[in-house]
């Protein structure tokens, strides 16, 4: 049953996506949008933010380091071909990305022509853009109560398709380390879900949408960043990069070129690295349109950030002390001993 669920959150958003495209494309004005949407701006490329705000897209878009990607995986067949797999979920994902953006500039530039503000005032950062600009938009469209039914129906259906995939990485990771859970995994999923009920109680409030935009910035940042750095590390330098192309072979029946190679060897753990660096030389304190977050907020967001990373070194530490074998107590006894 929630196959055929998923089948419908996650092919439904795009069929309103469509509709939403060519509904734009004929407004007076969208023609202003749409070449602001594809003029390019260079001067932006020499901002730190810019490139962290990519990293942030792609990790949302695409998932890797909330481990969703491992969870599903672990579904597959051993033989399942996991190269072309990533080709195609790349290049779904960079063309639903670029289809979007001409479905909401399409519609800045409405409002534009409409306001008579230029596009630059018209838009807004973050979560304003889906639940503030966009519905003024649709409110102004003839047969507005149907196109705004459409638009908020794809939002729903795109979080719980989000919330689908995100849940599954919690409970397969869970359940595989904790038997009690995998006994009980109706009882575990009906807690997880009443718990992210009561979490969203928050977002209704009046400050929600701070709330939100906190959990955004310090919840996708220097954690993700950090684990995703570490995971490459670990399988180009540590696990090894030959024996992992062995594996990918045993797998595929083939080795991946030299091109895949070098980015999980040099690109990859570089980009990754300048990003960590980057983000913590340019940090700025948190604000939301014309809101200040409190000192306390940022202190707490930069400790909710890397509690995530933190759980790299003591699980670790953990599993490197308790491992089978004298070899592995015995180098830990030692450097325990040197420690103290």
């Amino acid at each position: 049953m929630s196959g055929k669920v998923v089948w419908f959150t996650a092919l439904f958003p795009y069929v309103v996506l469509g509709v939403l495209f060519i509904r734009g494309i004929t407004l007076p004005g969208a023609e202003m949008g749409i070449d602001y949407y594809l003029r390019p701006n260079v001067e932006m490329l020499k901002k730190p933010s810019v490139w962290q705000d990519a990293a942030t897209q792609v990790f949302f878009s695409l998932g890797p380091g909330f481990g969703v990607l491992m969870a599903y995986s672990s579904y597959n067949n051993f033989n399942n071909n996991v190269y072309v797999d990533a080709l195609i979920t790349s290049a779904i994902n960079c063309g639903t990305s670029f289809l979007s953006g001409f479905v909401i500039f399409s519609v800045l530039g409405y409002m534009s022509c409409k306001s008579g503000k230029p596009i630059d005032a018209v838009a807004q950062e973050g979560p304003g853009l889906v639940f503030v600009v966009y519905p003024e938009a649709l409110a102004t469209m003839p047969w507005a109560p149907g196109w705004s039914v459409l638009f908020f129906l794809m939002l729903m259906t795109l979080g719980l398709d989000s919330s689908f995939g995100g849940s599954e990485a919690i409970i397969t990771a869970l359940s595989d380390e904790f038997p009690l859970i995998k006994r009980n995994r109706e009882i575990f999923i009906a807690c997880l879900f009443s718990f992210y009920m009561l979490i969203g109680f928050f977002m209704c409030t009046n400050g929600g949408i701070l709330i939100m935009e906190w959990l955004i910035v310090y919840g996708t940042t220097w954690g993700l960043l950090i684990a995703v750095f570490c995971e490459a590390m670990v399988i180009a330098y540590i696990y090894g990069i030959k024996q992992f192309v062995r594996d990918l072979k045993e797998m595929l029946g083939f080795e991946p070129g030299i091109y895949w190679r070098i980015c999980w060897t040099l690109l990859a753990p570089a980009f990754l690295l300048m990003m960590i660096l980057s983000s913590f030389i340019h940090y700025q304190p948190l604000t939301y349109q014309d809101y200040k977050f409190s000192p306390l907020a940022n202190i707490v967001g930069i400790f909710f950030a890397l509690s995530a990373a933190s759980a790299i070194p003591i699980v670790g530490l953990y599993k490197f002390y308790n491992a089978k074998g004298s070899t592995v107590r015995e180098v830990s006894n030692n450097l325990l001993l040197v420690l103290v």
